[in-house]
């Protein structure tokens, strides 16, 4: 039925009107339950969207615990691998820095994250380049340190020997006990020396080698001292 206009009434009976009006009321019922369908579609859609963004703000929230806890476990593994560095390297780390550089980009950006790059810095850290061999030359010095250790050792042995004889008494008692001591302690200090030089040059001090500084020490000394002593009695005769 169209819409009325003013002119509809002036030339329509009453049934026409009222049935006119009646119409209109229905449509306006037709309309007024559309439009509270409508709300009630859009508050629906409204509360399904801020429940889905309440799940998104929860779930950011929780990425960002997760990579804040990931951070600090970056963190800590990156300053014990500093230290482990430093306590290998020395006082070279320092021209790097006091403390931990702060962390950079790298210039190619891969898929690998920050533990990859954190394994690779801890097996290079780790790493050992292996001990060069022994060479002669190596092995003559060895032995001289282990002559060297056996000659002090009876040079030593000596002093002792004449201070106790020189002071006597408890000391006089307890000399050979002490002279024996460092007889055989400067061998072993060769041993050490020795150590100290083969770490120096990187290459491996094995216990052959060990065992002929000691050796030559305490060959070196009781020749020595066997000698010094069987010449102590000649030496009073005469």
């Amino acid at each position: 039925m169209s819409e009325l206009e003013p002119a509809d009434f002036e030339r329509a009976d009453y049934r026409t009107v009222l049935q006119r009006l009646t119409t209109l009321d229905q449509r306006a019922t037709t309309l007024r339950e559309e439009a509270q369908r409508w709300h009630a579609d859009r508050e629906t859609a409204a509360e399904a969207a801020v429940r889905e963004a309440e799940d998104e703000v929860r779930e950011a929230q929780h990425a960002v615990r997760l990579a804040q806890r990931d951070l600090e476990q970056v963190d800590a593994r990156a300053a014990g691998l500093w230290s482990d560095f430093v306590h290998r390297v020395g006082p070279a780390a320092e021209r790097f820095g006091r403390t931990l550089p702060a962390a950079s980009i790298p210039r190619q950006r891969t898929e690998r994250d920050a533990a990859d790059y954190l394994d690779e810095v801890e097996s290079r850290v780790k790493y050992t380049p292996p001990a060069r061999p022994l060479t002669f030359g190596t092995q003559v010095l060895f032995g001289a340190f282990g002559v060297a250790g056996g000659v002090l050792g009876v040079i030593g042995n000596l002093v002792v020997r004449q201070t106790a004889a020189d002071a006597g008494g408890d000391w006089l008692a307890a000399s050979p006990v002490v002279a024996l001591l460092v007889l055989l302690l400067f061998p072993v200090l060769a041993v050490v020396t020795a150590k100290l030089v083969a770490d120096r040059r990187g290459v491996g001090l094995d216990t052959a080698a060990v065992a002929t500084v000691l050796i030559a020490g305490l060959v070196t000394a009781g020749l020595l001292f066997t000698a010094v002593t069987l010449s102590q009695p000649t030496a009073g005769t005469g």
